[in-house]
C-alpha cells in the first residue's frame, strides 16, 4: 500500500508543476512575416505571462480586430477559385507577436507612430507599450491600434523553441 501513497504522491506533485508552468508559460507560433529577419513564420517561441517588459524585447499581445475593417455584411463573398485566408482568432482577440518599441515612460515615438501624435501627453502612460513589427511593411501594430494596454499584454519571448 505504501507504494501506491508514493505514487500517488508524485503524481500530485507533477501535476502542480504542469499546472504552474501553464500559467506561467505558453508556446506562441510565429504566422505570417510582420518579424521578419529576426523571426519566421512557424517559428516557435517560448513566453514567459509576466508584466515586466523592456524596449526591444519580443512579446505577445492579444488584440482585438475592429468590426469596422471587416467588409459589410452586404459584400459578395469570394469567387469560387479563390483561396480564403485562415485566421487563427481566439475569442480574446488575435495573438500577435511584436517588439516593443517603448514602454511605460519612454517618450512616445511619434516619429514612427504617426497615428500617435494626438497622444495626451510626451511619455508612453503607465501600463501602456508601443510595439511594431520588425518588417513594417507586412506588419499589423501599433501604427494600425495605438497603443497596448496592460490587459492586452500577455509575456515577454524567452528563447526560439526546436522546431515541433
Amino acid at each position: 500500500m505504501t507504494w501506491l501513497a508514493a505514487a500517488g504522491g508524485v503524481l500530485l506533485v507533477v501535476g502542480a508543476l504542469i499546472a504552474w508552468a501553464r500559467r506561467r508559460y505558453l508556446v506562441a507560433t510565429v504566422d505570417g512575416p510582420s518579424m521578419e529577419p529576426a523571426l519566421h513564420s512557424g517559428d516557435r517561441l517560448l513566453v514567459r505571462r509576466t508584466r515586466r517588459v523592456r524596449a526591444g524585447q519580443i512579446v505577445v499581445v492579444r488584440i482585438r480586430p475592429r468590426t469596422l475593417d471587416a467588409p459589410p455584411p452586404d459584400a459578395p463573398g469570394p469567387a469560387p477559385d479563390e483561396e480564403v485566408p485562415v485566421v487563427r482568432d481566439h475569442p480574446d482577440g488575435l495573438l500577435l507577436v511584436k517588439r516593443a518599441i517603448a514602454v511605460a515612460g519612454d517618450p512616445v515615438p511619434v516619429d514612427r507612430v504617426p497615428c500617435l501624435r494626438e497622444a495626451r501627453e510626451p511619455a508612453v502612460p503607465p501600463g501602456a507599450l508601443v510595439v511594431l513589427g520588425d518588417n513594417p511593411a507586412t506588419s499589423w501594430d501599433s501604427r494600425d491600434y495605438g497603443f497596448v494596454r496592460a490587459e492586452q499584454f500577455v509575456g515577454v519571448a524567452v528563447r526560439r523553441l526546436p522546431p515541433a
